[in-house]
Parts: C-alpha cells; structure tokens; sequence
C-alpha cells in the first residue's frame, strides 16, 4: 500500500495519485524510474546506441552490395549503355541508393 504523503489515504500499489485529494504520490521520482527502465530496457534489446550502429552499418553494406551487384556490374561501357539503354538496371541502383541513405541517417540521428 502507497500512503499519499498529503492526506495520507492508503492507495493500492502502482498508484499516481491520491484516491481520496488527487495528489501526485510517487511525483519527480516515478518519471524518473519509468525513464530509467526505459534506457535499461534500450540497452538490454539491442536498440541503445550500439545496436543502431550496428544495423545501421548492416543496412548500409546491404545497400552497398545492391548497387555494386545489380547496377555497376551492368554497365559495362558508355557506348554500350548509350545506345542499347535497359532501364532494368536503375531499379536496383536507387533501392541501394535509398538503403544507404537510410543507414547513414541512421548514423546521424543517434
């Protein structure tokens, strides 16, 4: 049982305020654990700095692997890609594109 340190009515346990005045009963203190939980919680599943990081890094070799396997290896030459123009090859080339970006994004708003 919580006691509100107001009116001291007991309150059943995991209360945040008073039944009996509305006073707040755990106040700074309860934001303070619920964001610790929240950081213990991030680090613990991967999801803290270090896992952005690393899928970060993952996002952005799968980017690079994209656009140097599907679209770089396809142009063999300017003449050849000029005149006999596929655009099969730019399809893969801006979904690679696009990962990278979003992985280095990723990156920046760490």
């Amino acid at each position: 049982m919580v006691y509100c340190p107001k009116c001291g009515t007991q309150n059943p346990d995991g209360s945040r305020y008073c039944s009996n005045c509305g006073a707040p009963l755990m106040g700074e203190r309860w934001d303070k654990d619920k964001e610790i939980d929240k950081k213990c919680e991030e680090m613990c599943s991967g999801r803290g700095p270090a896992g952005k990081i690393f899928w970060a890094i993952i996002v952005i070799l799968i980017g690079l692997w994209l656009v140097f396997e599907f679209g770089l290896k396809n142009i063999e030459g300017l003449p050849d890609w000029v005149y006999n123009f596929s655009f099969w090859w730019i399809i893969p080339v801006l979904v690679g594109l696009a990962i990278i970006i979003w992985g280095v994004s990723i990156l920046v708003k760490r």
